[in-house]
Order: structure tokens, then sequence, then C-alpha cells
């Protein structure tokens, strides 16, 4: 029997779900229900929260913040945890990013890179360069330009009309930079396009695909040889997702404009920053009221988000991180090893703490009839995982052990088994 709500949840199909588990608290990996019955987060809740549910630091900061100041208008007002904030981001970020504007998710963070990209261009005398370049199976958001930046369809086939023509770069499928630099190089020749945006590493909600450094280095000097701008949404992969506090690192890329959200915080706010070059500051930073950067919303740079978010990069500097990464890093390695050989599973894959495996079934892709019967399995063995159709990743909070690992993938095998 569903249970009377007028809430209307997110990537969520009513029609086919019985009821929605009622979360009443949550601690370190570890999520409680209303009657009692505890979940595994094994995908950080959406991979925001980092450090673990809850922590205390972080809970401490955000309480403190509440009772000293809420909210303030932040254009013309600035306030010492923001100020705070964006001095750790530039510090913790690549080299060159120079300048914070803070937003409130992943897809505000990179419609205001878009913004930042074409008024760069426009305020330097060249309108012309207003084409954005994308990569094909993309995913960046769900506001109108990153839907039209993200891959087209069945997220976003109801609202095609809205959207804007973009250029496709192909994904290196094998992890061959050939038809993708070879394609990069053709769309930046041409001279009108703005910038490039990718997902450094590893294409998220497009099915959780791979690729290799050398292809993000080889994307970003092509760019570079063009004067194309260079954005990294790195709304998922930043904070250590992929074994580096910003997976650019690994390819020694230092993008123009940089997209962070999700586990800026630690997870426990909304909050979302897009880096930028002093140069992109600089063209919009004129007596002419005109080069203002027209872009706001009305919680910018909300304090108690930003305390929030000032506690996450203290932990960074103060607790052993890394550290703990590189210790899940090779926990999700050991317990995802047996799955290489397993005739059920194809392209079984790992970047840091994120790992993947695709379930051999007949539909592939994210309608795959097998995702909803994984999902409403897991939750019912105490498992928190959501599938990307026949895609089964894992994404845990860092603080979790190898009990809860092992728990995670001894899952995986009997509830795939179960469904066989």
């Amino acid at each position: 029997m569903r249970r009377p709500s007028p809430v209307w949840h997110p990537f969520t199909q009513h029609a086919l779900l019985a009821d929605v588990p009622v979360v009443v608290s949550a601690d370190g990996c570890w999520l409680e229900t209303n009657d009692g019955s505890r979940l595994l987060d094994g995908i950080s809740s959406w991979w925001v929260t980092t450090h673990g549910h809850c922590h205390p630091r972080i809970v401490a900061a955000i309480a403190e913040q509440a009772q000293r100041l809420d909210q303030v208008i932040f254009a013309g007002l600035t306030h010492e945890p923001a100020e705070a904030v964006a001095a750790g981001l530039v510090e913790m970020a690549p080299a060159g990013l120079a300048h914070v504007f803070f937003s409130d998710s992943g897809s505000t963070a990179v419609e205001v890179a878009l913004k930042m990209a074409l008024g760069f261009w426009l305020h330097s005398g060249k309108p012309a360069r207003r084409r954005i370049l994308a990569m094909e199976h993309a995913y960046h958001g769900d506001t109108i330009g990153t839907m039209s930046v993200g891959a087209r369809g069945v997220f976003n086939a109801a609202y095609e009309p809205l959207l804007f023509e973009v250029g496709r770069i192909p994904f290196p499928a094998d992890g061959s930079i050939g038809a993708t630099s070879g394609a990069l190089e053709v769309a930046c020749s041409g001279g009108d396009v703005a910038a490039l945006i990718v997902e450094p590493l590893i294409l998220g909600a497009g099915g959780m695909l791979l690729y290799p450094p050398a292809v993000l280095a080889e994307m970003a000097r092509i760019c570079r040889k063009h004067g194309v701008l260079l954005i990294a949404d790195e709304v998922m992969t930043g904070w250590g997702r992929t074994g580096t506090v910003f997976a650019c690192e690994q390819a020694g890329v230092s993008p123009d404009i940089l997209c962070v959200a999700k586990g800026l915080t630690g997870g426990a706010m909304p909050l979302a920053a897009t880096l930028a070059t002093e140069e992109i500051f600089e063209a919009h930073f004129s007596t002419d009221r005109r080069r203002t950067f027209f872009h706001s919303s009305s919680y910018t740079a909300n304090p108690i988000a930003c305390a929030a978010a000032r506690a996450n990069i203290d932990i960074w500097h103060s607790e052993p991180v890394l550290e703990r990464i590189v210790r899940l890093t090779e926990l999700q390695s050991e317990a995802l090893a047996p799955f290489q050989s397993d005739a059920r599973f194809s392209s079984v894959r790992q970047l840091g703490t994120i790992t993947a495996l695709d379930v051999k079934v007949a539909d592939q892709g994210y309608l795959a009839d097998i995702g909803p019967r994984l999902y409403a399995a897991f939750m019912e063995r105490g498992v928190l995982l959501r599938p990307l159709g026949n895609t089964i990743y894992t994404m845990p909070p860092y603080c979790c052990g190898e009990a809860e690992i092992s728990r995670i993938y001894n899952l995986i095998d009997e509830v795939v088994g179960a469904l066989d």
C-alpha cells in the first residue's frame, strides 16, 4: 500500500514504487528509517557525503553559524565564512584558478560556468565565439543549460524544444585518444568555439564510463592551442572520489573554469562554487555596468552552508582524509577482484573510490528492466545502491571499513544471483 504523500520525488517513477522509506537519522555510513531498520549508504546519498553522515565538526560548525548569521544578501555584502571558503578553494584547486563564484547546486555551478565562458568572449571583443562543445554520453545537470550540454536521451527528451545545440566530441570508449582528439581538433579550428566542458576521467550518470588521464591532458592541450576555454565539471569527481582531491590533478591539467558542489560541504548542506582564472574575471571587471556578471540566487554563499564548507576544508587539512581514501580504494579493489572473472558481469572497473560493473542483460542502458529490481532487492537487504539501469556502481563515504565494503560486494553477488 502506498503511503499517501504530496511529495514528488526526483528521478522516481511513483507508479512503480510501492512505498518510500522515511529516513529519520544518519551516522557515518549508516541511515536509519522510522521502523528502526538500518541502511548502509553505498552511494554516499547521491555522491555527496564524503567523510560520513553527521560528521561532528561539520555539525558543530552549522549549529554555531546558525546562531550568529543565518542568511544575508551576497550582492554587495560578504561574510567571513564565504571569504574563508573562497580562499581555501583557491589554495586547494589546480593552479591558476583565482576567483570563486558561489551558487547552490552542481547544475547551477555548470550554468554559471557556461555563462562565464560566453561573457568572457563577448567582453573580450569576440562575440562570434559562442559555440559549446561537450563529450558524448555526458551528464552535467538538469537545468536548461546543463541539459543542453548533456547527452540527449530519456533524461531530457521531453524538453528538447528548450535546449540549445552543442558540438559533440566522441567518448574514447577504448581509452584511445584518436577519434576524440581528431574531432576536437576539427571542431576547435573553426574559430567559433567558446568552451569545451568535460567530466574529468569519468562520466557519472552517463554510466560511470572511464577514460585515462592522457585523454584529458590531450583535450586540454588542443583547447590551449586554439584558445578554447576548458571547463572541468568536478561536481562528482571533486573531493577525493577519484583518488586525488580533484580528478584534473591526475592529468596535470589546470582548467580555465572548475565546477564543484556535492562534497564541498562534506555532503551536509547544498552549496556549489565555480572557480575561474584571473583572465576570465578581468573580462567582466569594468566601470561599464553592462559587463557585470549577471547571475545570482537568493541564497548565494549562504553563511550556514559556507560554515559547513569551511569545516570540510579544515577536515581535509587536519585529518588523514587522503589516507582514508587510499585505504577505501584498496578495500574496494580487493572486493571487486572476484567479479573480474564472473561471467554474469562485464566492464568491471574502478577509479579511486568509485567502482562499477555491468550486469549482462539483453536490454542494456538506463531503462534496463533489471535496474528497479536490483534497487528493490538491495534496499530489502539493507544496502542503499541505486543502479544506473544494468550498471551497478558504488561510491561509499570515506569512513566505510572492511566490514561495510564486504557487505556491499557480498550483497551484489547475492542479489544478482537471485535475479538470474
